[in-house]
């Protein structure tokens, strides 16, 4: 019942343990993460082109992914901006970070590139598909799984050599409070989506526990409820990192709770130089050990549920 489990936990934990003193190591290692990114969603590309009566599965998850990011949404910003009314954080009194990005659109570059890297997958998936038969989407499927193992445990080896101890973050109240309050309410959601998706209550919570992590989430649950549902998963995800780089500078200053709990497990990294730029610094651990958190409590958790 557990093994999927143990099997994604395990390379977390293996990469937890590996002590990179090295700065250039590091740099090569999170050169490795971006790049295992790309290569998950490209192979995700390639098994939804797989599917059977494709321009109408593509119609069925853009309705489901929509549902799912209209009610997860909804629920995460009630909840955070109750949150950020009972929390005394304020941002901007501190100096902003320079190099940070200073537009939306430069902000969300990276996360357009990464439609694009799903797109064409999906299109080689199509091309390909005729020439080398079903092999290949099921080589596609196998690999993806394969590359996950393998962000996990480079992600693992960059939460160890974050420069924050595991004590720092278990005290930070602020970000603790604000990860559980995504958490609670992304699960929320989940139990709201699962009878309008056909899902069991399960399933329901389980595509609502990515908390932004779209790669991990896509594979997943991908692998357990199939391509379709993976693929919802995923630009339900992808489109929370959207709407993120859009809120944060318009209400960091008055919500500064909501903005960065809104970006759930990418406030450590993707959406991280935005709360930077028009937060300052004084949210940076915050952020940080929010996305933290979130991102140790997510594969887990996908895992656990989906094994009920």
């Amino acid at each position: 019942m557990f093994s999927g489990l143990i099997i994604v936990l395990l390379p977390l934990v293996v990469g937890y343990l590996v002590r990179v003193p090295s700065s250039r190591l590091q740099g090569y290692i999170n050169h490795a993460v971006n790049g295992s990114v790309y290569v998950i969603l490209l192979l995700m590309g390639i098994s939804l082109a797989g599917l059977e009566n494709l321009s109408s599965q593509l119609s069925r998850l853009g309705g489901h992914a929509l549902v799912l990011f209209v009610i997860t949404s909804a629920c995460n910003l009630v909840a955070l901006w109750w949150l950020s009314r009972r929390l005394a954080l304020r941002a901007g009194g501190s100096p902003s970070v320079k190099n940070a990005p200073t537009s939306k659109l430069a902000a969300m570059q990276d996360s357009l590139i990464l439609v694009g890297v799903v797109a064409f997958g999906v299109t080689a998936g199509l091309l390909l598909g005729p020439v080398l038969g079903k092999a290949l989407f099921q080589h596609a499927e196998t690999l993806a799984e394969w590359v996950l193992y393998v962000l996990l445990a480079l992600i693992g080896c960059q939460l160890r050599n974050s420069g924050m101890p595991l004590k720092q973050i278990l005290l930070n109240r602020t970000g603790l409070a604000i990860a559980l309050t995504l958490a609670g309410s992304s699960l929320l959601a989940g139990l709201l989506v699962a009878p309008l998706l056909s899902l069991d209550w399960n399933e329901g919570l389980a595509m609502t526990a990515g908390f932004g992590w779209y790669s991990l989430s896509a594979i997943l649950v991908g692998d357990q409820l199939g391509p379709l549902m993976g693929g919802v998963a995923f630009f339900n995800d992808l489109t929370r990192e959207l709407l993120a780089f859009i809120l944060i500078p318009l209400i960091i200053h008055r919500h500064a709770a909501l903005a960065i709990g809104y970006g759930g497990a990418t406030s450590m990294d993707f959406t991280l130089p935005v709360i930077q730029q028009h937060g300052g610094v004084d949210c940076v651990p915050i952020a940080v050990v929010s996305g933290f958190l979130l991102s140790l409590l997510s594969p887990p958790l996908i895992l656990f549920l989906l094994s009920l």
